[in-house]
């Protein structure tokens, strides 16, 4: 008996289809698909998320020095001519940021390996590559659904598996899952 459902792929198609589908809920939050899919893909959504939940805390607030370019009433760039050449002029600015302890730094490698790059497009303006933003997976784990569970009483249980019916074309069980 293998640990894992085979769901008749190769393993480098299982790989792929169950990082798509792990990508997909962490994005969206829920997907409808079969139970044995949903199966193999709680199993590694729970993994990631309470690996999220363990680290989200574990980083410290640091301030530096940051180079910004100097900007005139219009939002342009300031140029100013030295040695014959115009050169951009910059002031420095304290800015604080959040730096990663070593750990947490592993998580988010981790998560970052496992999950898809995703870009979300914005459906006003279709068509456009500047209407595509990228999604940072790792981010909104750490940041948006790691705190929902951080206050929970027990370890694991972050998503469920709601049973749809019966697929019309080859009778699969359909299930939804989510983020509890």
């Amino acid at each position: 008996m293998s640990g894992y459902r085979k769901l008749s792929r190769t393993s480098s198609q299982r790989r792929a289809l169950l990082r798509g589908q792990v990508t997909s809920l962490l994005v969206n939050g829920k997907m409808v698909t079969t139970e044995a899919k949903a199966k193999e893909v709680q199993k590694i959504a729970e993994s990631l998320i309470a690996l999220a939940v363990k680290e989200k805390d574990n980083f410290d607030n640091v301030t530096v020095t940051k180079k910004v370019a100097r900007k005139d009433k219009d939002g342009n760039r300031v140029k100013e001519v030295v040695d014959g050449k115009k050169v951009t002029v910059y002031d420095d600015k304290e800015v604080e940021i959040k730096k990663d302890k070593p750990s947490k730094l592993a998580a988010r490698r981790k998560i970052n390996s496992y999950v898809l790059p995703v870009k979300k497009v914005d459906s006003s303006v279709l068509g456009k590559k500047k209407a595509t933003t990228k999604v940072d997976v790792a981010a909104k784990l750490f940041d948006e659904i790691a705190p929902k569970y951080a206050n929970s009483k027990h370890n694991g249980g972050y998503t469920r598996i709601v049973k749809i019916g019966q697929r019309k074309g080859d009778a699969a069980l359909e299930v939804l899952i989510e983020l509890v």
